[in-house]
């Protein structure tokens, strides 16, 4: 275990997760020490652990680049060695001030102004560098051996795109040379398995500059997308569910009963019409109120399970854009459950299940966290006692394993987040459920219960793929591109060897389409060895080759994705082997 100097002071042997942040954020101060001894006019910004490493923003004259990042490490090193002890003092916010107007960093005194008055100002010292910072940190940066500088990237000073654009250095760090060695293989698999690479390829997806964070589907990304949906809608029937839809744009005054326009109004598309303001819409959840309202309900009614493939559109900045991972416009599977206080832990444990049936079905491991009450949220402590114990109560009655965020939930209600693990370890937060207090009462929603009175529903919003073109990226990524069959938007390709063979294996091709398969044919004049490597490139599950003799004997010549050339085989067989793997949805990579 490693040594960690907390916020306040004392030094205590962390567990893994606190030692590794701890390890992380003095590797930013390293990092940070390192460009202010090469290059002593940089600015310092900000540099915080995160999930897998830490960053730190500079303002330099001249960009970075890979080769300075390289200069950079080969000093980190030297303080490394150095055995710099980490000081840690408090001090006033006249000292704090003069401390980094005597060094000249316009952006520390920025943030030191910006703190509220009475906030402790902590420094931690390390030879001769100083900074600003509450910690935690190892006890010396000798702590700090396996670590390495990744990428530089442009990033707006505290996320504002009307502050200055500055220099982020990406990084990571760890305890043992081991752990990075295994994480930077990690990281180079991920690049093999990049989704905006393999998208193109694959012919999924385009990014245009006419639409930025405005995915373009292709033919074969609309055949994956839309195969993702027939699923959602097969499962979400099976368990009781209605499907709605409500509009794209909906006016001011809506979003400002349900909240959206005071917290969110900076991420909203806006427009006017008839001289009326309207919103397109970021989230679906107050379209979904309207459509309960629309009539009236009994006790009987409850739960009413309404689920929306709803699209959204949000203003994100543009040096967050990333490929269908964080886009301007993307498909939420929404769902609101709609039901009375008693109902909430079945209602709860109905979903996990669901949720566990999807993520099983992709072949994704998953963790579980439950998020407790903030300290700006609204609603009363008995229905937040209600709300907490109601949702652990069914994790625990499930057996659920799960982690609890402190202070973490939504200001309207606490929530169940799911947190995926793909195939090479990454982890991707997408299903959450979340209990809501509030929009019943913004919206004043109502039914009529047993006793002749009018009571207010407990409402669940939940979603499973979040976005569903998030999720397409994270399934690329996870799959490498090689779908499970019945995902893959082309299932089978056949490849004559010469013209003579295009009428059989038109045949062929017909055969397998009135079976509700996918099919390529590829009959252009090349070598038969050059169409199998291009079909293999495409990661197709099957590549059915027609010749002479798989002509005289109406076969087929049948090479898989999973076992190579399998040789001769009748295509009835093919038939009906292909039709059992789709219609089970086998995950047979």
């Amino acid at each position: 275990m490693l040594k960690i100097v907390m916020k306040d002071g004392t030094v205590i042997n962390s567990n893994e997760e606190e030692g590794r942040r701890a390890l992380r954020h003095t590797a930013s101060h390293i990092l940070a020490q390192a460009v202010k001894r090469l290059y002593p006019n940089a600015k310092l910004a900000i540099g915080p652990a995160i999930d897998n490493g830490f960053y730190y923003d500079f303002d330099v004259v001249e960009p970075f680049t890979m080769d300075t990042l390289e200069k950079i490490e080969v000093e980190m090193r030297k303080i490394v060695k150095e055995d710099l002890r980490l000081e840690r003092s408090v001090v006033s916010r006249k000292e704090a001030l003069k401390i980094m107007e005597d060094k000249g960093e316009i952006y520390k005194i920025e943030l030191i102004n910006d703190l509220p008055e009475g906030e402790e100002l902590v420094f931690f010292k390390q030879g001769d560098f100083i900074e600003l910072c509450a910690g935690p940190h190892v006890l010396s940066t000798l702590k700090v051996k396996a670590f390495k500088l990744l990428s530089v990237a442009g990033a707006y000073f505290r996320g504002n795109e009307k502050n200055k654009m500055l220099q982020r250095i990406y990084g990571t760090a760890f305890a043992r040379k081991s752990e990075l060695d295994e994480y930077l293989n990690m990281l180079e698999e991920a690049k093999k398995r990049d989704h905006r690479k393999l998208g193109k390829e694959l012919k999924l997806f385009a990014l245009m500059d006419e639409g930025p964070g405005f995915p373009f589907f292709l033919p074969n990304g609309v055949v994956l997308k839309n195969k993702l949906i027939e699923y959602w809608r097969e499962i979400h029937k099976k368990a009781g569910y209605v499907e709605i839809e409500t509009p794209m744009i909906l006016n001011k005054e809506l979003w400002e009963t349900s909240g959206h326009w005071s917290h969110f109004k900076e991420n909203m598309y806006t427009v006017s019409i008839d001289d009326e303001e309207f919103a397109i819409k970021p989230m679906n959840c107050p379209g979904g109120m309207l459509v309960y309202k629309s009539e009236t309900h009994s006790y009987r009614d409850l739960p009413i399970r309404a689920g929306e493939l709803g699209k959204v559109h949000r203003h994100e900045l543009s040096g967050a854009l990333h490929g269908l991972m964080r886009v301007r416009a993307f498909t939420q599977d929404d769902a609101h459950i709609f039901m009375r206080p008693e109902q909430i832990k079945d209602e709860i444990k109905g979903v996990v299940r669901l949720i566990d049936e999807v993520y099983g079905r992709f072949g994704f491991k998953y963790k579980v966290e439950f998020s407790t009450r903030p300290e700006n949220s609204m609603g009363s402590d008995e229905e937040w006692k209600l709300a907490e114990s109601s949702l652990i109560g069914a994790l625990e009655e499930m057996n659920m394993d799960f982690k609890i965020n402190e202070g973490d939930g939504a200001f309207y209600g606490p929530k169940i987040d799911f947190h995926l693990e793909d195939s090479i370890g990454r982890e991707w937060q997408c299903g959450t459920i979340q209990l809501d207090l509030q929009l019943p009462q913004r919206f004043d929603l109502k039914y009529i219960g047993s006793d002749g009175e009018k009571h207010r529903p407990i409402v669940i919003h939940r979603v499973i793929f979040g976005s569903i073109e998030r999720f397409i990226g994270i399934l690329i990524e996870h799959f490498e591109g090689k779908f499970p069959t019945w995902l893959s938007p082309v299932q089978v390709k056949i490849l004559p060897i010469s013209e003579l063979y295009n009428n059989y294996a038109e045949v062929v091709k017909n055969k397998l389409e009135r079976s509700n398969i996918r099919v390529s044919l590829d009959c252009r004049a090349e070598k038969i060895g050059y169409k199998v490597r291009e079909a293999r490139i495409e990661r197709l599950p099957y590549i059915i080759v027609i010749g002479e003799k798989e002509q005289n004997s109406e076969s087929i010549s049948l090479r898989s994705r999973k076992n190579g050339d399998e040789g001769n085989c009748s295509l009835e067989a093919f038939i009906s082997r292909i039709t059992q793997e789709i219609d089970g949805k086998i995950l047979d990579n």
